[in-house]
Parts: C-alpha cells; structure tokens; sequence
C-alpha cells in the first residue's frame, strides 16, 4: 500500500536552438554592415591644419607621397614618370575624378607640387590634400 503516489522527476530542458539562431544572424548581420577601413602599411604623418575641411567622397583614388619622396599608387610604389598615364587609366573608369593626396610632412614642398601637376595632367577634376587637425 503506498500512501504517496510515486511522482515523477521531470526535468526541465531549455531549447537552445532557436537562440543559437538568433545569435549567428546577430553576428551575419554586424559582419556584414561593418565597413572595414584599410589603411596602408606607409607610414604618413600628414601635416596638421587648424581649418581643414571633411570632404567624403564614394571611393576616393589615393595617392600617398612618404617621408622620402617616394610615391605610392594603390598601395603599390610608382615612379613620377608612370603616375600619370596609371592615374588616367584608374580615373577613366569613374565617374568622381576626384583623388586625395596624402604627403608626408617632411616631404619637400616642390615634390608635392610635381606629383600635383601630374594628377592634374592625368584628368582629375578634383584634388583634396590630406591633413590632420592638431589635438
């Protein structure tokens, strides 16, 4: 005779399934809306301006001019004498002619002025130099 019906363990299960879910598409998503901003592995240290403008444009063609002169062209270095004609054929293919020149402070000013002449001379309607403002 049993005066205590017998009970049953149950034991409490928590579906992780639909969590797990919910957890990858979190990350799908912040994966996929996160813009990844490549810099290149030249070192700059662009010249400071107080009164510098933002400008942001789509998909800017960049140019770096380093410490010792030497230019870079999608990230890959570049004589003076070929700059020009691998400038126009990057600007051909886009709408926005515009590039941003990113110099090295230290660089002399007149290697600046010639590595200008000549993306002006490849059909760039706009030219932004890059600085920084001073903290």
């Amino acid at each position: 005779m049993q005066l205590r019906p017998h009970k049953k363990k149950s034991s409490v299960v928590i579906n992780v399934t639909s969590l797990v879910d919910i957890l990858f598409n979190l990350l799908l998503f912040f994966m996929v809306s996160t813009t990844f901003l490549t810099t290149p592995a030249i070192k700059l240290e662009l010249p400071k301006a107080k009164h510098g403008e933002t400008t942001v444009t789509q998909e800017p063609t960049v140019i770096y001019i380093d410490a010792a002169g030497a230019i870079y062209f999608d990230d890959k270095p570049v004589e003076l004498s070929l700059l020009g004609a691998a400038l126009s054929k990057e600007l051909a293919g886009t709408a926005d002619k515009s590039v941003v020149l990113k110099a090295d402070s230290r660089v002399s000013h007149g290697r600046v002025v010639e590595v200008m002449d000549v993306i002006k001379g490849a059909g760039a309607t706009r030219l932004v130099v890059a600085t920084e403002s001073p903290k």
